[in-house]
Order: C-alpha cells, then sequence, then structure tokens
C-alpha cells in the first residue's frame, strides 16, 4: 500500500507540475498552450524573416525600439576552422550588417567560446599538453580568420571555463524548478517528461532516442547538464560532486548571463537546430519559468563540397580551411559567393562557383571604373539617354530594399544590382571622334549610380575599389607608382602619336605621324600588355590612358582592385 500511495503521489505531483507550468507567466513571457509561438509585442523592423520555430516567414519585432539582442553559437575549438564554419558566419554577419544598415538596428551580439570538451580533451591527450594550451591556440586563430573574412567581432565572447561558476548556479535552479535531476553517480541530467509537449520545436526531436549516459536516466531523451569528472579531465567543484558542463546548457547560462530572460534572435547552422537549440530552449525556459525565451531562431544552411551530399565537416575529413582558401581567394569573393545564394539554403562550394563569384565582383568594379572614367572626361561616348538611367536607378534602389526586407534576399538584391549595372554599361559607348564642345554630358547620373552600388557592397561587407596598399621600400604604395608610371606612359604616348603638318609631309593627304616616334608608340603598347598578367591593366581613352589594379594570376591581393 505504502509503495502504491508514493507511487501515485509521483504521478500527480509530475502531472500537476505539468498543469502548472502551462499557466505561468511573467513579466517578459506570455501563456503559450504546447508549441505555439507567440509574436513578440515592440518594435517592427519592417521585415520578416523565416523563423525555424514556427516554420514560417514571421514579421521581426524586437523587444526594445532600435535594439536586436543576438545571441550565436561559436566554435568548439580543437582544431582549424574550415569554410563551412565561414560560410555560417559571414552569412550571420551579412545579416546583422542589413539589419544595422538598412532598417537601423543596433545588434547587441554575444557568442560563445567552447573552450572545454571531449574532443578539446582528446586533442590535448595527443599533443601531450593542456585542454587551455588546446583551446587558446584554436580560439586565437578562428578570431584571426574571422577578421580576415572581414566578420564583425560581437561585442563581446565569453569562455565556457570562465562561466562554470553561473553554470552551476543555473543548474541548481533548474533542479529547484522540478526540470532536472541528479543521479547517485553525479551526473545532472534534464527531466524531458517534465516539460511534456513543450520539447519538440524543431525537426529531429520527435524521432530522437536521445543521448547516451547513466543508466539512472529517467528517460532516454534526458540530457546531461553536469557530467561526473573522469579520471584526467578538468574538473570543477559542484553540489553534485566533481565534474563539468554538458554541451548544451552553456549556451543557455551565458545567453541568459548577457540577456536575462528574453532574447530577440538566436542563429546557428542548420546542424545545431536538434539537439543543441532544442535543448537551449528547454533549458532556458524551465530555468525562466517562462513560455518563450528566444523569439527567433534563425538557421543557415550546409556548405558541401560540390557533388557531395555530406556537409563540409572535421569529423568528415573534407573540409577546407579559411586559410588554406585565402590563398587563392579573398575575403570579398567569399562573401559574393554567400550573397548568390540564400542565408538558409544549403551551399555548393567549387571552382565554378567561386569563379562566378569573382565574374559578378569584376564586373561591377569594371563598371565603377569606367563610370568614373566618364565622370572625369576621360571616357568620351556617345548621347547618355539620363532619364532612364535615373529611372533604372530609382527602381533599383526599391527593388533592393523589397529584396532584403523578405528574410534578407541577398540574391535578389544582387541581381538588382547587376541590373543597374548592364542599363548603365549600355550608355557607356565609347565614340572615337570628339565634338569641339564635347557633346552633352550626363556624369551625376553616374556617379549617383556609383555611390549607391559601393554603399550596398559595403553593407555586405565588401569594397569593389580599395584594396590594402602594398608598401613598397621607402617609395610609397604600389598605387602612387603605378599612377606615376601610367601618366608617364600617356605623355610619352601622347608625343608619339602627334601628327604631321601639311608643310612637313607636302601633301594633301591626311597628316600621318612621324616615323620616327613610332617604335615609342610600341614600346607603350608593349609595356600596357606586359602589366596586364601582373594585374596592372592600362585602358588607353584617346590622348588619355586610366590604370586598375586587378587580381594577378599569381594570386597577389586577389579580388580587389584600385582604380584611377
Amino acid at each position: 500500500q505504502i509503495v502504491r500511495v508514493s507511487i501515485l503521489f509521483r504521478v500527480e505531483t509530475k502531472l500537476l507540475r505539468g498543469l502548472l507550468n502551462t499557466f505561468r507567466t511573467n513579466g517578459t513571457c506570455c501563456h503559450v498552450s504546447g508549441k505555439k509561438w507567440v509574436k513578440p509585442s515592440g518594435f517592427d523592423t519592417g521585415l520578416k524573416t523565416y523563423n525555424s520555430l514556427t516554420k514560417q516567414k514571421e514579421p521581426l519585432v524586437l523587444a526594445r525600439e532600435g535594439v536586436a539582442t543576438w545571441y550565436s553559437c561559436g566554435p568548439t575549438v580543437y582544431d582549424h576552422a574550415h569554410l563551412g564554419h565561414a560560410c555560417s558566419y559571414v552569412r550571420f554577419d551579412i545579416l546583422q550588417r542589413i539589419l544595422s544598415s538598412f532598417f537601423g538596428v543596433t545588434i547587441v551580439h554575444a557568442m560563445v567560446i567552447t573552450d572545454i570538451d571531449d574532443k578539446i580533451i582528446r586533442r590535448s591527450w595527443e599533443e601531450n599538453v593542456s585542454p587551455a594550451v588546446i583551446a587558446r591556440m584554436y580560439e586565437d586563430e578562428f578570431k584571426k580568420d574571422m577578421l580576415s573574412l572581414k566578420v564583425i567581432p560581437p561585442a563581446v565572447y565569453l569562455r565556457v571555463t570562465e562561466n562554470v561558476h553561473h553554470i552551476v548556479l543555473f543548474i541548481d535552479r533548474i533542479i529547484r524548478n522540478g526540470h532536472a535531476y541528479a543521479t547517485k553517480e553525479g551526473d545532472v541530467y534534464f527531466d524531458i517528461q517534465s516539460i511534456g509537449d513543450r520539447y519538440g520545436r524543431f525537426a529531429g526531436a520527435v524521432e530522437s532516442q536521445g543521448e547516451a549516459g547513466s543508466s539512472s536516466k529517467r528517460d532516454q531523451r534526458d540530457f546531461a547538464l553536469w557530467k561526473q569528472s573522469k579520471p584526467q579531465e578538468p574538473f570543477w567543484e559542484s553540489p553534485w560532486g566533481r565534474g563539468r558542463p554538458g554541451w548544451h546548457i552553456e549556451c543557455s547560462t551565458v545567453a541568459s548571463c548577457v540577456f536575462g530572460s528574453q532574447l530577440d534572435i538566436h542563429s546557428g547552422g542548420i546542424d545545431l537546430a536538434f539537439p543543441h537549440h532544442e535543448n537551449e530552449v528547454a533549458q532556458s525556459e524551465a530555468y525562466h519559468q517562462c513560455d518563450q525565451w528566444a523569439n527567433y531562431f534563425l538557421h543557415s544552411g550546409h556548405l558541401h563540397l560540390k557533388g557531395s551530399a555530406e556537409k563540409m565537416s572535421k569529423s568528415l575529413k573534407n573540409y577546407i580551411t579559411i586559410k588554406d582558401f585565402l590563398e587563392s581567394y579573398s575575403a570579398d569573393e567569399f562573401r559574393m559567393f554567400c550573397l548568390l545564394t540564400k542565408y538558409r539554403s544549403a551551399i555548393d562550394y567549387s571552382d565554378s562557383s567561386m569563379s562566378e563569384a569573382r565574374s559578378s565582383l569584376g564586373t561591377i568594379s569594371t563598371f565603377i571604373h569606367d563610370a568614373q572614367a566618364y565622370m572625369k572626361g576621360q571616357l568620351q561616348c556617345s548621347a547618355v539617354q539620363e532619364d532612364l538611367l535615373w529611372e533604372r536607378f530609382a527602381e533599383t534602389k526599391s527593388a533592393v530594399l523589397k529584396a532584403l526586407s523578405d528574410d534578407f534576399d541577398t540574391p535578389r538584391a544582387v541581381s538588382a544590382l547587376m541590373n543597374l549595372v548592364y542599363h548603365g554599361n549600355c550608355q557607356l559607348h565609347p565614340v572615337s571622334m570628339v565634338t569641339p564642345d564635347g557633346g552633352v554630358r550626363s556624369p551625376a547620373v553616374f556617379g549617383a549610380i556609383i555611390t549607391y552600388i559601393r554603399e550596398v557592397l559595403e553593407v555586405f561587407g565588401i569594397d569593389p575599389l580599395y584594396r590594402k596598399a602594398d608598401v613598397l621600400s621607402g617609395s610609397g604604395s604600389l598605387q602612387a607608382v603605378v599612377e606615376q608610371l601610367t601618366h608617364f606612359r600617356s605623355e610619352v604616348r601622347a608625343f608619339a602619336l602627334t601628327r604631321q603638318d601639311d608643310s612637313t609631309t607636302g601633301s594633301s593627304k591626311k597628316p600621318g605621324l612621324y616615323p620616327d616616334r613610332i617604335p615609342l608608340l610600341k614600346a607603350c603598347d608593349s609595356l600596357r600588355n606586359d602589366l596586364a598578367p601582373l594585374g596592372v591593366l592600362i585602358k588607353d581613352r584617346g590622348a588619355t590612358s586610366t590604370w586598375e589594379i586587378k587580381a594577378g594570376q599569381r594570386g597577389q591581393d586577389k579580388g580587389q582592385e584600385t582604380s584611377s
């Protein structure tokens, strides 16, 4: 009888706890039933974004006007970062830049660095150094890689090992709230059954068999919040004995320490949706006793090597490190590669896809260069249909904003820019004969177009014209040298192109060149042709010449260029 009463008491307690959870509310969360999502109240940004919690596009509404709290999962630092990581971080960097520049939102971004983990410990054994040494080495490398890709650093990086005391308190409160339990071995597990049907917001949760662990688990789906220490592993003291945090608890704790009980946006790769983000939500809502901790989950698609169905990953040994990639391509080219596909979509990496990105940047930079030459009077063209260009310019601005408001649709935005470039190029028809008055010119519209294109690309983290100066020993920058060289060549060429007057030739035919100057002209042409393979492109425009520096065949300063 006593046993039956005890069992009945436990069952009723669990049922009452589930009912209580259904009706709990606090100042920032409202009542929801089961897994239903509730649209936040607050500041409407004016854009819609795909929310993995609802599996559809939702208006992006922020708790505070003009400010977005944003948490993202950082790397587990046990090896080199690769292009799969780069793709996710660059894509979300682009989204944050768009949200900030186009919609006036200040991003408060926090990221955790996982610097204690089974993989880090195993790597430390292999290298015969401490886990801390491995973690710091690859953390520093990761940060350098991000800077080389022009990813804006978060407002704060936080390490797991520096927040273990917060994690212990976080776990203790979840236990006291009735959603976790300690085993006799010293492990602590989250109690999935305690939250009823609230578990399973993301794909994969329903079919989950749970993670491996102690036989003392109440449910196979229960996951570890705290792991008992093992021989030769780092450990921290806790009420449950020596041990270290489980994987998922670190993100809930750190995000809550920074942002409290309400988070606007949580981002990460699609592979983190389940079980990592699913478990984060369960832990955080159990801790804060609220029904909607994070309002939006944004997930980026996988990067695949073309022809492979598998994502790029360390475990599959099919990855390219960021450092190796940047030996062949530039950060701008990788950003354009990312822009040409929606951030939620899987993306195939190949030389051909990178060539497409490089070609798109080249088309834009060449147009800007030609438009600038036209504005300087160095490129003589037939009359420009100025009204048509102003119309295309206004249409493009509208199309870009509309595309970015629709779940950050960068492929559509880039397509609109390329269409504007096409129409601009259609108006730049060089003519060989110049009228005495120079003809009617329309430099202002081209100035507006190239300024706008550069502004948009800068929002995306791309500068199509500027490159870091290659400083030559004591004699100034490469750009200054090329400028002087081109100016000298132009003077020599103008001298060589001078035609003989009628009195000199004694002929009624059109005056020709001085024969003794023709070798100078050929030498100017040879210099131009010899510099082209080195990435210095000189274009002769009548009596004057312009220059630009493009990616050389030997891979130096790829994808960047300077022009004049």
